[in-house]
């Protein structure tokens, strides 16, 4: 088999789906992941008899690549990405190229473009959107970081993403250092906000009905002022698929959601707990320091924040806060709601 035109480290959903997206556009794929066994399973099985070459040694990987060697990190954010580093930086020659292609925060990748140059290398930090069904059909591509890298590496990442109507890729080069993970970032930060639009919307729906439940007026709830105006019994995956197509709100995470509320109307199984995987926090920050107001963004992130019950003390105080001052007597943690003496 001919030598590799990029390795890649890391075969997790993201970086399988990758490499079998890269060699369907005829390039062939030289693979490394630290638990070899993951090589031995993924060349057995998904990239049997295909251009892709398992490795057991990250020396062995360098090995198979064409000059100028270029190597995609696919791993988890922060130390792990450092560390291969330091392991290919020993056996890369000049001009050679790391890419790393998960969430990197940007000012990490400011430092690794600048500490790979510093050792005679080139450094591509690079956002990839579109999760795991776009890694294998077509994501959206960032790259930023060593300008020089850019010409080997365009021809695959352009071949790879996603395109147009017109085939124009949705991949080209954003700037350099930190610039590819900076636009990712927004680009996430940009994604809680959608996300919590959707949810907030789809729960309004879900509510519409409320007005042929009885509704007590008491310490937690207002009374509906029209409660024949809220007697609507929307099948909410059916509302999904109307919105999804040709509406101004239909997107790819509506087409998710509607998949989701086609599987699962109810949503049964799911805690509401959400988790923030660190960018949103990051767009937030960064929105900070520019002094560029973020409200949706930062609104979307506290919301995650409060599903995981961080807002449990501060909604005690305020129950408490409300009885000092009203006379408000809330229900307890045993239950037990008392009817509200003042309006609040």
């Amino acid at each position: 088999m001919n030598k590799a035109d990029i390795g890649l480290i890391g075969l997790a959903v993201m970086g399988e789906n990758l490499v079998m997206n890269m060699e369907s556009k005829g390039f062939t794929v030289a693979v490394y992941n630290r638990s070899v066994d993951k090589v031995s399973k993924f060349t057995a099985g998904r990239a049997k008899g295909k251009n892709i070459i398992g490795t057991y040694s990250i020396e062995e990987l360098v090995a198979q690549l064409k000059v100028p060697r270029k190597v995609m990190i696919m791993v988890k954010a922060g130390q792990p990405v450092d560390d291969f580093i330091e392991k290919l930086i020993p056996v890369l020659d000049k001009g050679d190229i790391i890419i790393d292609g998960g969430n990197a925060h940007f000012p990490d990748t400011i430092r690794r473009t600048k500490y790979v140059e510093d050792h005679g290398l080139l450094f591509i930090g690079t956002g990839v959107s579109g999760g795991e069904e776009g890694a294998l059909k077509g994501p959206s591509i960032m790259p930023g970081g060593s300008p020089a890298a850019w010409p080997a590496v365009k021809p695959i990442f352009q071949a790879i993403s996603a395109k147009v109507e017109d085939g124009t890729p949705c991949c080209d080069w954003v700037g350099a250092n930190g610039a590819g993970h900076f636009v990712k970032m927004v680009h996430n930060g940009i994604e809680y906000g959608l996300m919590a639009a959707y949810a907030e919307g789809f729960n309004l729906l879900r509510h519409a009905n409320d007005g042929d439940s009885a509704r007590a007026v008491d310490a937690e709830t207002a009374p509906l002022r029209h409660p024949e105006h809220f007697r609507y019994d929307f099948k909410l995956d059916e509302i999904a698929e109307l919105w999804r197509r040709g509406s101004v709100i239909g997107s790819w995470l509506l087409d998710l959601g509607a998949r989701a509320l086609a599987e699962n109307p109810g949503l049964d199984g799911f805690a509401g707990r959400v988790a923030d995987s660190g960018e949103g926090r990051w767009t937030i920050q960064a929105a900070v320091d520019a002094g560029v107001p973020a409200p949706v963004l930062s609104a979307a992130l506290y919301g995650r924040f409060a599903s995981r019950d961080r807002d449990d003390f501060a909604n005690r105080l305020l129950s408490a806060l409300r009885r000092q001052f009203g006379g408000h007597q809330e229900p307890t943690v045993e239950g037990g709601a008392h009817a509200t003496q003042h309006p609040a």
